[in-house]
Parts: structure tokens; sequence; C-alpha cells
């Protein structure tokens, strides 16, 4: 679908209502793509010819060297153009306009469903990971002694969410550890299984966890929670348009993520995806009425929405598909193996990732034996002006590394050289 017929089957306003679209940046990558076809996404990975196209659609500051899109992600410029577009039409006549913009979230839905591989009546639209896990986490009945299984390694916010309901309402909330790279996915999933006892009723996990970018069997583990009548509630924040899958290819029962990390869409764009029989009994965050108890929308319960933000997500989907999920995830792979397997080359550096292609994709993390995380971090950006991200753990401390698609190699070797200047120098 292009640009011009998105509008016109939006059902809100009419392709002369809004300035016309950019169509330079995503032009040129489909371009770039023609002359590519036929070569293999692992190869078109090191071709700095066809990702220089993409380089070239960001408005981003170059005197940075940004290895920290794993929090959030700039986005294209066609992205910025149609956000400012949304929000300067809507600014003329807010009250009126909003709401002839508010039909086209119907065009995003199908759009991500599409993308994710469900019915668009399963995908509910929302600001961020965070919101979509605790419409679960809040929503979901349980009762007292009833027990929650996850990881020590999951995302802070959510740990903190299901021990307020543990303090609340008298749910169990019980953590498994795991060795960071696991030596195998089933590894990762017999101890989930070890830690099921008869009072057990949700696994909560990550596709992919925020420290290392470990990758988890979900269907696995999904279908083992399933057989045995568990709930499996997934946090995708960091796979979703990361690397290529599909809903049937999770078998989960609830997945959330955010669109402003790898999809490269607006800040405070995300979405829930709730299997379609358990939308009924799954309570929304805020309140909604009865008759939408079988409607995914009530998840979407939230006041005054931010309609140009939610619109924009159409732009990054079609930046997406421009460059295509299995090229982009062999280049985030490649960047990430050619810093990675660099730096590992110094016994002082310990890789914490795995660079088992079905364990891990464009996120990496290390430390490096002497040099505190913290510090290090501090030099790279104090002395280069390289962001990268220090994360603690009980287990383990160490530095995430996440370049996108926009990273130049230039900018990772820049990273690798400074890392191996703090080796020798110290910091």
């Amino acid at each position: 679908m292009n640009r011009r017929t998105f509008l016109r089957t939006a059902g809100g306003v009419s392709v002369a209502v809004l300035p016309a679209f950019r169509d330079d940046g995503v032009a040129r990558i489909l371009a770039a793509g023609k002359e590519a076809a036929g070569q293999p996404a692992a190869s078109l990975a090191a071709d700095e010819d066809f990702w220089g196209q993409i380089q070239n659609a960001f408005t981003v500051d170059r005197t940075i060297i940004n290895l920290n899109n794993g929090t959030v992600s700039p986005s294209p410029r066609v992205v910025e153009d149609a956000l400012r577009r949304y929000l300067e039409f809507i600014n003329l006549n807010p009250a009126m306009n909003s709401g002839m913009l508010e039909g086209q979230v119907e065009t995003i839905r199908r759009r991500l469903a599409e993308n994710f591989g469900c019915d668009p009546e399963e995908m509910a639209i929302t600001r961020n990971t965070s919101e979509s896990l605790e419409i679960c986490q809040f929503g979901l009945e349980m009762k007292p002694g009833d027990e929650v299984l996850t990881t020590n390694q999951d995302y802070g916010s959510m740990l903190t969410s299901w021990r307020q309901r543990a303090r609340r309402d008298g749910i169990v909330l019980k953590l498994i550890s795991f060795p960071i790279p696991p030596p195998s996915l089933d590894d990762l999933c017999d101890r989930f299984e070890k830690a099921i006892t008869p009072r057990t009723r949700v696994i909560h996990f990550c596709h992919m966890t925020f420290f290392t970018g470990q990758i988890f069997p979900v269907k696995k583990i999904c279908q083992m929670a399933r057989s045995r009548g568990i709930e499996t509630i997934v946090d995708g924040a960091h796979a979703f348009a990361h690397f290529p899958f599909h809903v049937t290819d999770l078998d989960c029962d609830y997945y959330g993520t955010s669109l402003h990390k790898w999809l490269l869409a607006p800040q405070g764009t995300g979405f829930l995806y709730v299997r379609k029989e358990k939308i009924p009994r799954l309570w929304s965050l805020m309140g909604s009425p009865e008759e939408m108890r079988n409607n995914i929308r009530k998840f979407e319960m939230i006041g005054t929405h931010p309609v140009a933000i939610h619109n924009a997500i159409g732009e990054a989907l079609t930046f997406h598909e421009a460059i295509g999920i299995e090229r982009k995830a062999a280049r985030l792979r490649f960047l990430k193996d050619r810093w990675a397997r660099r730096l590992a080359e110094n016994p002082r550096v310990k890789i914490l990732t795995s660079f088992d292609p079905q364990q891990s994709c464009g996120m990496g993390h290390f430390n490096v034996e002497g040099l505190d995380p913290g510090k290090l971090g501090a030099y790279l950006w104090d002395k280069y002006r390289i962001l990268v991200t220090p994360l603690g753990h009980a287990e383990f401390t160490g530095i995430r590394i996440t370049p996108n698609v926009y990273t130049t190699l230039g900018e990772i070797d820049t990273f690798c050289s400074a890392v191996e200047g703090a080796l020798r120098k110290g910091v």
C-alpha cells in the first residue's frame, strides 16, 4: 500500500487535506533494493552502498556515535515529516481535526497485524511495552497464592508491577536465574519447566532480553506452558521489527512491544497482542464499558489519544517494509558481530551475548576485566562522544551495545578503537 492509498482508504481525510508526502527517502531505498534484488541478505549486510541510502534517510547528529538505540531509536526523516504534518493539521482545529484523523488508526492496526501475523481484532495500539504488559499484569484474574514465574533478567518495570500485585493481592512472584550466554535454548526452557508448581498460573518472559539481547525459545516455552494450563506473557520490546518472525512462530497468549526502538516509529508507540479467546476475561487497565468486553479496543481506553503519533506509525512501517526484515536482521547481526568479534580478541574482554544466530541478533553485551562499566561508558562519551549503555545486574555487569540501520561501519570501528585504547591506557 502506498501512502496515497493509505490516506484514501483510511476513512477519515481526503488526499487533498494534508500536504503531499515526501517520497525521496523511501523511493531511494526501494530503488537500492531493486538493484540488490536476488542478493542474499547476509552478503548485502556488508554492502555500504546499499546501507548508505538508508543512513542518508535519517537526520541524526553525526558528531556523536549513538550505540544506545535499544532505549529509543531516532526515526527516519519520512516519519519525522509525517508526525509534523499530522501535528500541524490537528493544531489548526484540535477538537475537529483530531477526530477527523482518528479513524486512520484502523489502517495502522491492520498494517501492524499484517506484519505481526495476527487478526487485526487481536491488535491493540498502545504507548509502549510497559503499558502493554501492565494491561496483562493487572488485568488477569488471580487469587492469593497463585504463582507467576519469570526470570531475574526481566525488565525492571515489569518486575515492579508484579511485586506491587504481590503486595496487593497476595500472589507469589518466582524468579529463575540463567547463565549468560546460556549453553542452549533447551536449557532456558528446562529452567522454566523445572520451576513450575501446581500453583503456577502465568509464565512471563522476554522474547529478547534487554540486558544482553538473548533470544528465548518462545514457542517451546509457550506450548509447554499451555499443556499445563499456564498462560504466557511475552515481552517483545526488543524483538519486533528487529528480526523476522510471526505470531505463529510464538504461540503465546499475550505479547507486548514498543515501536520506537526497532520499528523506528515516534516515541510513545507500541502494541499489545491478545489471543482472541483471551480478550473477554482480560480487564482493561482503564475503565471500559461492558459492551466492549470482547473488543480489543478496550485496551486503548486512555482518554484523549495522541492521534498524530499513532498515525505516523504508518510511515515507519513503510520504511521498514522498504528495507525488508531479512535484510535488516542480517545488517544488525553483521554490525554486532563486527564489534564483538574484534573486541573478543582481547583476553580481558568477555562477550556476554551468544554468537549463535538463533540466540542473538543486533544487540550485544560485554565487560572488561579491571574496568568499571560506568567509568568506561563515561570515558567513551567524554573523550569520543560515543553513547553506550552500562548495565548492572546482581550476577554480572557490563556495557550493552545497540547499533541500528543508520549506524556506519566507520562508527563501529571507531568504537572498537576507543575501547582498545582504554584497554591499553586505562580511563
